[in-house]
């Protein structure tokens, strides 16, 4: 997701690149610190008698030395502790190409450790880029489920793909839906991107009542085609560019590059809180965004 040569070239630009602050950023802060980010979030769309406390974890990528299942068995432990009403996954569960993992985690055990993930509303799933790349029969088929899909369900996860589903929360309801990937499928060696996406069906499937919406989508940039009907975005993707200071990120994996980047944006009374993610894309570096866990409570 990010050219290693871009962000070398302007780490040593930016006079970063020394001994010590490069060990940080390629050892500590992506593999060892873990940091729970809150956001409070009163979108004009959500009643006030609605409070919603939402964990979401997103972007894994599952793999040794960075991300490997007793660091990923930690992190659920650290979610169900924060005990939220709903968990949400954002996608990327794998690290597939990535050729600085030593060690993929097979996908049964990522399951299993995602089942233990526990809130009273439930535990739901969308897929990200990476969870499509990873599979060679979906993308020859154009069409999933894909291995990592499969894997999730069988465990009793979840995974909503163009869908809307209706929750209770305290016997008020509310709508969640979650897109399909943006990036799906790769055409012609990668140089093509097709996404499976569909905004206006996932939109059709709610019900004209009052009841409010929160949206699930892995990539950012769908956000300008959503409605106010929905009072809360949540996505991923983007890993707040994995080097950020000072509020930019030089680099990011988004055609709206620092708009969507990282955090709770507002635009026009809608609002989107993307997550910093948890691993890393294609380069093991972070600095200045470590690794998060994303609570959003709905006021």
């Amino acid at each position: 997701m990010i050219a290693r040569r871009h962000l070398l070239k302007w780490l040593a630009g930016t006079g970063t690149a020394g001994l010590s602050s490069g060990a940080y950023a390629f050892g500590v802060e992506p593999g060892l610190r873990l940091a729970v980010k809150r956001h409070v979030v009163v979108p004009p769309t959500w009643p006030r008698d609605m409070p919603l406390r939402v964990a979401a974890i997103s972007d894994p990528h599952l793999g040794e030395p960075y991300m490997p299942l007793s660091r990923y068995a930690a992190i659920v432990d650290t979610v169900n502790a924060i005990a939220p009403d709903l968990i949400v996954m954002l996608g990327d569960y794998t690290a597939d190409d990535n050729p600085y993992v030593t060690r993929h985690v097979p996908l049964s055990d990522f399951a299993r450790e995602s089942a233990r993930l526990s809130a009273r509303i439930g535990v739901y799933a969308v897929l990200g880029n990476h969870d499509w790349w990873e599979d060679p029969e979906a993308q020859r088929r154009g069409a999933g489920p894909v291995r990592v899909q499969r894997a999730l369900e069988d465990a009793g996860v979840a995974v909503l793909h163009n869908q809307a589903i209706k929750l209770d929360l305290d016997g008020k309801p509310f709508w969640l839906l979650g897109l399909g990937d943006q990036l799906a499928l790769r055409h012609r060696g990668g140089d093509r991107l097709v996404g499976l996406d569909d905004l206006a069906g996932t939109l059709a499937a709610v019900d004209e009542d009052d009841a409010p919406a929160l949206m699930l989508a892995h990539e950012p940039d769908i956000f300008p085609l959503v409605p106010p009907r929905v009072a809360l975005t949540m996505c991923g993707h983007t890993h707040g560019g994995q080097v950020r200071l000072l509020g930019y990120s030089p680099i990011v994996p988004s055609h709206f590059a620092n708009r969507y980047a990282y955090g709770h944006i507002v635009e026009n009374d809608r609002h989107l809180v993307v997550s910093a993610g948890l691993g890393c894309g294609k380069l093991p570096v972070r600095l200045g965004v470590p690794p998060e866990i994303t609570v959003v409570d709905l006021a």
